[in-house]
């Protein structure tokens, strides 16, 4: 028996990496997954894959999300689980992002995640039930240089989980995952610049960069009854590499296995 047996999921930027995954491991479990994406051709693949529906929406429209979800939810006849997992990115200094730049990513990181919040409540407020769970990063919590308008958007989400929760709960929990490096199309620049990104690699505790199922996975527990009483809470994935000095940890390793007697 499956953990979302005869539940229905939707989840957003379905079309690849943590959005694919996911959709993987929700049908593994028995769930009938809708997946969402910009992308509709790319989306109904993945739908193929997983035996779901496709729908090609751009989250920053709030009125065609709600839309979407409703079809949804009439056609099943119910919704219990929202994954808002589309995201984008971009790295530059701070105060060379442009007003267009700033607005497409708060636009599709937070207002995304508000607009799948704000159209899923009312659908699992009838229902008396639900879970939903946003992705946020890593960066939400501890930014790194050059991300400052990304960071502060993931910041939002943050947020917006645990006013979620608070506003929802009993019937609907509202968490949070926060993954930090992790292989997806959207980091395919670390394959092209093994140079530059393998110091970061050894820097993570764990030692590796991590794996869009292993953020699943999380999603998963938190979408599933195991998370029962979780509620407000987002979860690092990130390998251990926002520890303080975690960086800084890797350097005097080197060091000392320079300098060490013998």
């Amino acid at each position: 028996m499956g953990e979302l047996d005869g539940q229905v999921a939707i989840i957003t930027g379905g079309a690849s990496g943590i959005g694919r995954a996911t959709a993987v491991r929700f049908a593994a479990e028995g769930a009938a997954v809708a997946v969402l994406d910009r992308d509709g051709e790319t989306a109904a693949r993945v739908a193929e894959e997983v035996g779901g529906s496709a729908h090609a929406l751009d989250v920053r429209d709030g009125e065609a999300f709600a839309r979407v979800l409703r079809a949804v939810a009439d056609v099943a006849g119910r919704l219990d689980v929202l994954f808002n997992n589309a995201g984008t990115g971009d790295l530059r200094p701070l105060h060379t992002v442009d007003d267009k730049l700033w607005h497409r990513l708060i636009d599709v990181n937070l207002t995304g995640t508000f607009n799948g919040i704000r159209a899923a409540a009312p659908l699992m407020l009838e229902a008396g039930r639900g879970a939903i769970v946003n992705n946020a990063s890593v960066s939400a919590l501890t930014p790194t240089r050059n991300e400052a308008a990304y960071s502060a958007a993931k910041a939002g989400v943050v947020a917006l989980t645990k006013s979620g929760a608070l506003e929802y709960g009993p019937s609907i929990r509202v968490n949070c995952v926060a993954p930090g490096h992790v292989r997806t199309p959207l980091t395919a620049v670390w394959e092209q610049f093994p140079d530059v990104f393998d110091p970061v690699a050894r820097a993570i505790p764990l030692g590796r960069i991590g794996h869009a199922d292993e953020i699943a996975e999380v999603v998963l527990f938190l979408a599933s009854a195991r998370a029962s009483y979780i509620t407000g809470q987002t979860v690092v994935v990130d390998g251990g590499i926002s520890l303080p000095q975690a960086g800084t940890d890797v350097a005097l390793a080197e060091l000392f296995e320079r300098f060490s007697p013998g």
